[in-house]
């Protein structure tokens, strides 16, 4: 089918949902075929990294110092969004950080364009079809109008870069305004991050994780299992591995400067984001919360990593 009568084929299953026709025409008239939507879906870069030349990169000092400058300057506003929702201050910032580089990168592609490009490619089409649903719901309520309606090639939008879905199921209007603005407004984006993290079960009694020396004998088995389909068979997997710190210090583990683990009532998986002879974490059930956003260890670790170092000492 040529990509002219997909569109039309799209917009009469969007008159089919009861959209309403003005909306329609408005946003269907912006709509182009973006060969570099497709291009840089192909295309994702297959670099071999380790968690040694990944952090670096994600999380030089000069994202640190600015992710600590940026806490300092938006204090009373954070404390109180980390007050509401049960989320820790640090883990706002440092997603903030490690999505949009805090607001600058937002990407630039018409979000109806893309997604309708990547729908039309097919390879998934269910998926893509769904966010465009949701692209017409935001442009419907109001949230912003399409001429700023833009984001990154693969549709992810704004400061927190949600998909339509995420924004729909966890934007926050914070400041009252009538509109979820994620875009340029940065207590409605750090009330929806904190937000998102809540609905998934985010725990403020807990951090994240902490990096952990192993014996040398230590049992392999008891490493969160990798290669993972999905992320239900992650969590099965996860629940293998999950352990009390009181198991895993009679396991032989220990912090990295080889002292005991706290002495808390907690339980905690064993991930492995590369192999046995690369870094090793004990992670908490924040690490789950982190991994439904991005089910990457590199993504969940970095989070963390950053969010101990804005933590860390304390910013005054």
């Amino acid at each position: 089918m040529q990509f002219d009568a997909y569109v039309k084929k799209l917009r009469s299953e969007a008159l089919e949902k009861g959209y309403d026709a003005a909306l329609i025409d408005s946003a269907f008239a912006t709509i182009e075929f973006k060969p570099k939507v497709i291009s840089a879906d192909k295309n994702q870069p297959e670099v071999k990294e380790t968690l040694e030349t990944y952090l670096p990169k994600r999380v030089p000092q000069w994202k640190i110092d600015r992710a600590r400058k940026l806490y300092k300057e938006h204090k009373q506003t954070l404390e109180e969004v980390a007050d509401k929702f049960g989320v820790q201050a640090r883990f706002i910032v440092a997603l903030w950080g490690l999505e949009s580089n805090f607001g600058r990168i937002q990407g630039g592609h018409p979000v109806i364009s893309s997604l309708v490009t990547l729908a039309y490619d097919g390879r998934r089409e269910a998926l893509y079809k769904r966010q465009l649903w949701a692209a017409l719901d935001i442009l419907k309520d109001g949230h912003i109008d399409l001429e700023h309606f833009k984001g990154s090639w693969a549709g992810a939008m704004g400061q927190t870069q949600f998909m339509p879905s995420s924004f729909n199921a966890y934007a926050v209007d914070y400041n009252g305004d009538g509109r979820k603005d994620i875009w340029t407004t940065e207590e409605d984006a750090f009330a929806s991050i904190a937000n998102y993290l809540k609905s998934v079960g985010w725990n403020d009694s807990l951090t994240w994780g902490r990096q952990v020396k192993l014996p040398e004998d230590f049992d392999s088995n008891a490493i969160l299992q990798r290669g993972t389909r999905s992320h239900k068979q992650w969590l099965q997997y996860w629940r293998e591995s999950e352990r009390s710190l009181a198991q895993w210090q009679a396991l032989g583990v220990r912090r990295m400067d080889g002292s005991d683990l706290p002495q808390r009532d907690i339980t905690a998986a064993m991930v492995m984001p590369d192999n046995v002879d690369g870094r090793m974490y004990l992670a908490y059930d924040n690490y789950k919360a982190l991994m439904n956003w991005n089910r990457s260890y590199y993504f969940a670790t970095s989070v963390g990593y950053l969010s101990d170092r804005i933590g860390y000492p304390p910013v005054e």
